[in-house]
């Protein structure tokens, strides 16, 4: 089983390196895709996404793990490839334009750090019209973050970057884990689940 891994926002490969190496253990073959947000626009990125798991996977069995950003980008590709995963987990990801994304695409070295990508997160209609896969998902959200009325998010659960609400797709279950958002993907749970779920 191959398994193509996505990384987030700002975030490297290095991200994703101790989940890809559990999944290993697990007996499943690792791809780590690695993009610049900074330095790519979204449309190029997409169809770049697309062309790896091509060449990764080369129609054989595979699923797909995205973290933020990286849930986004490959609900935007998996509609354009062959052959569909047989699972897609994606890690606490936008599913709406959140208010932590709204409020730093005003700020001048954001928008030079993340770049366009970084300007469509904040966008309501461009998050609201990315295709929902249709694909088994599982979707992960974290409810670590800081709570209380000084906060961004008062006092809905959250992981510090996204609410649980912004993740929510549709009527999907989500599955909560007490972490937060940069560190989502090394949590335990997440890869002992793509184990069981992930079927020989």
């Amino acid at each position: 089983m191959h398994v193509i891994l996505v990384h987030g926002l700002g975030r490297t490969s290095a991200s994703m390196l101790l989940l890809a190496g559990r999944l290993r253990s697990a007996g499943m073959t690792t791809h780590l895709f690695g993009y610049s947000a900074a330095f790519e626009r979204w449309r190029p990125c997409v169809e770049r996404l697309r062309r790896f798991i091509a060449a990764r996977t080369q129609g054989e069995r595979f699923i797909v793990v995205g973290h933020s950003l990286g849930g986004v980008l490959l609900r935007a590709a998996l509609p354009g490839l062959a052959c569909a995963p047989e699972l897609g987990v994606f890690l606490a990801p936008p599913s709406t334009a959140s208010r932590f994304a709204v409020k730093l695409s005003k700020w001048w070295l954001f928008r030079l750090l993340t770049g366009e990508m970084g300007q469509l997160l904040a966008r309501r209609d461009f998050m609201e019209g990315l295709p929902i896969p249709d694909i088994p998902l599982r979707i992960y959200a974290g409810t670590k973050g800081p709570r209380g009325r000084w906060t961004l998010f008062g006092n809905e659960l959250n992981d510090g970057i996204v609410s649980v609400k912004e993740v929510q797709l549709g009527s999907m279950p989500l599955q909560l884990l007490p972490t937060f958002h940069t560190v989502i993907m090394n949590s335990r749970q997440v890869a002992a689940d793509i184990a069981t779920l992930v079927k020989p």
